[in-house]
């Protein structure tokens, strides 16, 4: 067991530096532009540049449904092999929302007009972000992570207009009366 928890770290650890030196090679910035580290950033033009934002809330999430995909697809899997899986997945889309064509397809919606893609230090801490959405659904009851899923939404929602549910639809189709309603008009 100790064996499998150490190269399970193992690659773990090499799963976020291959999505820090693929950020790297892409021109991401290492941390925020305005030469500032903050533990969290609000709705503004340094948002996904700093440790954690609105958007980490969603991570989170991913964590969640990870951890229950993986689970009901590979039930014999151990957790560790299960969340390695969970970290390659995630890197790999932080990855590939980096690239030039997705950052451009986010600034066509609503709250994205600004956006030049993730800082790598907030790209690994919404993988860190995942991780932890992953152990919490592993150790809590299924009840306790729906609710908790539909409350970061509602909550976030709420707050800046935007969600994962929000960007998940955004990104495959632009409604009128949602960008509308992002845009507060």
């Amino acid at each position: 067991m100790r064996r499998i928890l150490v190269l399970g770290g193992a690659v773990v650890v090499f799963l976020l530096m291959l999505q820090a030196f693929m950020l790297h090679l892409f021109g991401q910035p290492a941390i925020c532009p305005c030469g500032t580290v903050k533990w969290w950033e609000g709705l503004t033009s340094h948002s996904s540049l700093d440790i954690t934002d609105w958007y980490t809330f969603s991570h989170v999430i991913h964590g969640f449904i990870f951890y229950m995909a993986l689970r009901y697809i590979f039930p014999r899997l151990s957790f560790v092999q299960r969340l390695v899986i969970a970290v390659a997945i995630e890197a790999g889309w932080e990855i590939a929302e980096n690239l030039p064509a997705v950052i451009e397809h986010y600034r066509q919606q609503a709250l994205s007009a600004q956006y030049t893609g993730d800082s790598i230090l907030n790209s690994v801490s919404d993988t860190i972000a995942m991780m932890i959405g992953f152990l919490f659904a592993s150790r809590a009851p299924v009840w306790a992570t729906i609710f908790t899923a539909l409350g970061f939404e509602i909550f976030i929602g709420y707050s800046i207009r935007d969600n994962l549910t929000l960007n998940v639809l955004g990104f495959f189709y632009q409604f009128d009366a949602i960008s509308t309603w992002q845009r507060g008009s």
